[in-house]
């Protein structure tokens, strides 16, 4: 159980590791298409970030699809639909999406996990079920309970890291993404392991402290900058 404590521990590591005054988000919050918000929200769970960077790239390549958005959300016309992706897994089949175009066989799970190709695949077409086809439909199922426990029925999302991470991806500033990076900088502040739920609630307890001396800072932004600081150690 976490306490206020906790999260000023965490809130006074953020002060003396972070440069919080200057936040600039990364490219992969320009996404140019919904698709390629599904794509690297399933394929970054327990992986190398730059083995999910180039799944997105390769996908892009194959189809001559924009990877990124120079500013403001493109028009729907300009956008790949998520009806359209799910046409190119009907037109290719989950094993040639996987070899051919993902070139990509990571799995959402070592023991019983799906491949992260077809589990892309099901959080599309659940998407789709919701009337969701581009970025700008998102804020119609961020945060709803129906759309949330339907892609965590999902093999290998179950812990809803992937589906945080997707809200963040789709625009979201109101997210965090609590996966492994997250755990390593709570651990250093607190020295003690938290689920995902709880390093989920100290982050945003941290973040509530912080904003009070940073108003421009996001949850989505504090992410990004406990990430870039682990991943540097």
């Amino acid at each position: 159980m976490s306490t206020e404590r906790d999260f000023e521990k965490v809130a006074a590591l953020c002060k003396a590791k972070l440069d919080l005054a200057h936040v600039q988000l990364p490219e992969e919050y320009h996404y140019h298409s919904l698709p390629l918000c599904v794509i690297e929200a399933v394929f970054s769970i327990g992986v190398q970030y730059a083995s999910t960077r180039n799944t997105v790239i390769r996908f892009c390549q194959q189809f001559g699809i924009p990877r990124l958005r120079k500013e403001g959300i493109p028009s729907p016309m300009e956008q790949l639909s998520m009806t359209d992706f799910i046409g190119i897994y009907d037109e290719y089949g989950i094993a040639r999406v996987t070899e051919e175009v993902f070139r990509n066989r990571q799995r959402t799970s070592t023991r019983n996990g799906i491949l992260k190709s077809e589990a892309v695949l099901r959080f599309s077409q659940v998407l789709v079920q919701f009337g969701i086809d581009y970025l700008q439909d998102t804020d119609r199922i961020i945060g709803t309970r129906e759309f949330e426990e339907r892609i965590q029925a999902i093999p290998g999302q179950r812990s809803g890291i992937s589906l945080r991470y997707f809200y963040m991806l789709a625009g979201s500033d109101a997210y965090i993404k609590p996966d492994r990076m997250i755990a390593r900088f709570i651990y250093s502040a607190l020295n003690k392991r938290m689920s995902v739920d709880e390093s989920h609630k100290v982050i945003m307890g941290a973040y509530r402290i912080l904003v009070q001396e940073f108003p421009s800072l996001t949850p989505r932004a504090l992410d990004y900058m406990i990430w870039r600081y682990q991943r540097e150690l």
